[in-house]
C-alpha cells in the first residue's frame, strides 16, 4: 500500500465518525519501489492531500524530510516534488496494521493490500 492510498483510508466501524482519521501505522514492513517520477501528476494531486496526516504517517515511519507545509512554489520546486514523489508513490507498507485512534479497530495489511472488510456487527 502506497502512502498516498493511506492518506485517503479512514475507519467505516459504525459510530466510529469523529477522531478516525488518519488511520495509526503500527508493526509494520515497509519497501522502496522505484517508480517512474511524474511531476505533472504530483502537482495535479498536491491540493487533494491531507497534508497533515501524510507528514505525521510519513513521521510514525521515520520519514522526517516532509516540510510541516506545503511550500507556496510547490508546483515549481523540483526537490520539493522529487521528495513527495519519493514519499507518496516509492513508499509501500507491506505487512502491517492501521488502527482507528478513535476506536481502535485494526485494519491488517498484507502483501501491500490493507484489508477495509468489516464485521457484520461493525456496519
Amino acid at each position: 500500500m502506497r502512502l498516498m492510498t493511506h492518506n485517503m483510508l479512514q475507519c467505516h466501524v459504525k459510530n466510529c465518525d469523529a477522531n478516525n482519521f488518519p488511520l495509526r501505522l503500527e508493526e509494520v514492513e515497509v519497501e522502496q519501489i522505484e517508480t517512474e517520477f511524474n511531476p505533472d501528476f504530483l502537482k495535479n494531486v498536491i491540493g487533494k492531500l491531507e497534508w497533515e496526516a501524510l507528514v505525521s504517517t510519513a513521521v510514525q515511519l521515520g520519514i522526517t524530510t516532509l516540510p510541516a507545509a506545503v511550500p507556496a512554489d510547490a508546483a515549481e520546486n523540483e526537490d520539493f516534488l522529487q521528495l513527495l514523489h519519493t514519499t507518496l508513490l516509492e513508499t509501500h507498507v507491506q505487512q502491517g496494521k492501521m488502527v482507528c485512534p478513535n476506536c481502535k479497530h485494526v485494519y491488517p495489511i498484507k502483501d501491500g493490500i490493507p484489508n477495509m472488510l468489516l464485521a457484520e456487527h461493525e456496519i
